[in-house]
């Protein structure tokens, strides 16, 4: 059976891929910093016949990342597929103009930071193997500058590159790495994060793109 290493799950889209990769044959190793959230989603995931375990880590502190990672190898062994999507907390988030050192060395470290601290827990053995996945979940402003998002969308654009260029980089060597900028509000109840999940599962399937923007338009043509 394969693995897949949710980091930043939630009741959410991170919910939505692990019921979409583990209806396909997937173990999900949840990762995100509220240990009884994550039992949640164990526990419902469980009642649909899914294989999951609870991993608690802040993906802020690399100690954390590399023990969690080392936990589910032991308990999993080879991660087929990283999905890095941690939701940035509204109140961190500055303007164009309130943008300062700060705000956007917190960013950067939540978003880019923690991306390549996972990354470095999972790529040397699908290296090895010559197999894997490496997919990243990141807001419409990697994409479209968008004002509000100030701080967030630079370090968005930034792990955006990343991504593309270890695409390129890994290609020949039997690995995907894709990225989905989500340009839409993720309503609670709503199904935009099943549709997304089902995105995510045919770019990780087809691997013949490397990226999708999910706007407002796409949604609604029922994809």
């Amino acid at each position: 059976m394969k693995t897949i290493a949710i980091v930043g799950a939630g009741s959410g889209l991170g919910l939505s891929i692990a019921k979409k990769f583990g209806k396909n044959g997937f173990q999900v190793a949840l990762i995100a910093r509220n240990e009884e959230k994550l039992n949640d989603l164990v526990a419902e995931l469980k009642q649909t016949q899914i294989e999951a375990t609870a991993f608690k880590a802040d993906i802020m502190d690399k100690a954390q990342i590399r023990s969690a990672f080392t936990a589910i190898k032991e308990k999993y062994g080879f991660i087929d597929v990283l999905e890095y999507s941690p939701i940035p907390g509204v109140e961190n988030l500055a303007g164009t103009l309130a943008v300062n050192e700060e705000n956007a060395l917190y960013q950067f470290r939540f978003n880019v930071l923690g991306a390549i601290s996972s990354i470095s827990e999972v790529l040397p053995a699908m290296l090895e193997k010559n197999t894997g996945a490496l997919l990243f979940t990141t807001g419409g402003s990697s994409i479209h500058p968008t004002p509000m998002m100030g701080n967030v969308g630079i370090a968005m654009a930034g792990l955006r590159n990343y991504i593309l260029n270890l695409n390129n980089e890994l290609s020949d060597k039997g690995i995907y790495a894709g990225h989905i900028g989500i340009g839409v509000w993720m309503q609670e109840g709503s199904d935009v994060q099943d549709k997304i999940a089902d995105i995510w599962y045919d770019m990780y399937t087809k691997r013949d793109r490397a990226e999708e923007y999910i706007s407002e338009d796409k949604i609604k043509s029922d994809i």
